[in-house]
């Protein structure tokens, strides 16, 4: 009997879940029973991928954002906790590995289209918004050796120019050229020196490490 009574706001919630993705034509799986894998596109980062998962009572998020900090891990924390005092369902966290994820948890009952949406958009705005700040922040070091190691091999450094700064690139905009959005700072190539600096182990790449249990 009381199994039966908690089956119903789960089904709800799976079937409104479901719903949201499709209406938004997101890419997107069903893992298992009650656990999504829903693949964000972004700007700054190529995609992210968060995990949705049913339990009894509530819904948890989790997504990856980038990788442990090579370097100035108190200034990146110190900014992670800053920003999650602004933040809408969900907050940054980092697992024993020290990667960033950003994770929330959303009773079943909350659980409507727009709130869903709503914070789908949550994780997109803080995962790829907050992309190459912790970028700054954490692989500096790493940023100027991909540089170097692209310029040396006569590669393309176009995805390194939001990071200018840290390079000593200089800008290519003419001062009458109109102002455009820095082109995407994608992962760097596979045979680089920095090529598994920023993305998590790929036998563990999209899924949650945050403790996840199912409430």
């Amino acid at each position: 009997m009381g199994n039966h009574a908690e089956a119903g706001p789960v089904n709800d919630a799976e079937a409104v879940i479901e719903r949201t993705l499709r209406d938004a034509e997101l890419s997107w799986e069903r893992a298992s029973d009650g656990a999504y894998v829903v693949t964000l596109p972004g700007t700054r980062k190529l995609s992210t991928t968060c995990s949705l998962r049913v339990g009894k009572h509530s819904l948890s998020v989790n997504a990856f954002v980038v990788r442990h900090p090579d370097e100035n891990d108190a200034a990146v924390h110190r900014w992670l906790l800053e920003r999650n005092t602004r933040l809408y369902g969900v907050s940054y966290a980092i697992d024993k590995l020290g990667d960033i994820y950003l994770v929330g948890r959303l009773p079943l009952a909350a659980i409507t289209p727009d709130e869903l949406d709503r914070l789908l958009g949550t994780v997109l705005e803080n995962a790829d918004g907050s992309f190459n700040t912790l970028l700054e922040l954490g692989f500096a070091s790493a940023i100027r050796k991909e540089y170097a190691w692209r310029t040396a091999r006569g590669e393309p450094t176009r995805n390194l120019a939001a990071f200018a700064h840290l390079t000593g690139e200089p800008s290519r905009r003419t001062p009458d050229a109109p102002e455009r959005d820095a082109p995407e700072p994608d992962i760097p190539q596979s045979d680089s020196p920095q090529s598994d600096a920023l993305q998590p182990d790929a036998s563990e790449a999209g899924q949650p490490k945050a403790e996840d249990p199912r409430p």
